[in-house]
């Protein structure tokens, strides 16, 4: 790889924005690549919008400024998020967003939609009847959900390389938790970009996360789980459009 890769993720405050972002980048610099991370969050106090640019390259190459025009890669997964982060868009760009959050009369290549639902961290569900295991999952956060919504069409970029759509919340929800959303969209990235190897993204989940991993196994194998659905998720629906 010769040049930097530049990934834009972007969101609501509490879907794990920022933990996808760190684990590349702890992920990378244990491959023995350079990498830069930068936070960023809306200006709002409370249910801003939480977006992570993040800078990836071989080891020797200089990563310049921390934030960036435009993205290789743009993950968003949110309607207010479309709308913070079309202009960092490109004809390089690979775009991926959740279409599972649409109304289904809305979904197309180019929609995407779902909205901040009161001002505690949010659960990627549009079902609020949905109960938690919170003691297999070691985790007692409480949160909101989101509701399907439309999104306004020209927030949509137009003119990027590749349009991916992935029902991210509905696999997570039905077969594996609400929890782990973000996880998946972790493998959908690295499926998308093939810039570490799977392994090491392993590996920094559980440096991150291997505390709670040892007080509760199931949820070891329940993060594992959701980077491999994540991965193969992307990885089939980028080998069947070129099949296609």
């Amino acid at each position: 790889m010769q040049k930097i890769l530049k990934i834009l993720l972007a969101g609501e405050g509490g879907q794990g924005i920022q933990s996808i972002a760190e684990i590349l980048a702890e992920a990378a610099n244990s491959e023995g690549k350079e990498a830069l991370y930068i936070p960023n969050f809306g200006v709002e106090q409370r249910g801003g919008i939480s977006m992570a640019y993040l800078q990836i390259t071989e080891s020797g190459n200089r990563i310049g400024a921390p934030k960036f025009e435009l993205a290789d890669i743009l993950i968003a997964l949110s309607s207010r998020a479309i709308a913070r982060t079309k202009h960092h868009a490109g004809e390089d760009t690979v775009y991926i967003y959740d279409n599972s959050l649409i109304e289904p009369s809305q979904v197309n290549d180019e929609i995407i939609g779902m909205q901040y639902y009161e001002s505690t961290p949010p659960c990627p569900t549009d079902q609020p009847e949905l109960k938690i295991d919170e003691e297999d999952l070691g985790d007692n956060r409480s949160c909101a959900y989101f509701r399907k919504s439309e999104v306004d069409e020209k927030n949509i970029p137009r003119n990027v390389k590749k349009v991916v759509a992935i029902p991210a919340n509905d696999i997570a929800m039905n077969d594996l938790s609400p929890r782990v959303f973000n996880i998946m969209i972790l493998g959908a990235v690295i499926a998308a970009t093939k810039i570490l190897p799977i392994e090491s993204i392993e590996r920094a989940l559980e440096e991150k996360l291997g505390d709670k991993f040892s007080k509760n196994p199931k949820l070891r194998e329940l993060n594992k789980k959701a980077l491999s659905r994540g991965y193969e998720m992307l990885e089939n629906l980028l080998e069947g459009e070129k099949n296609g």
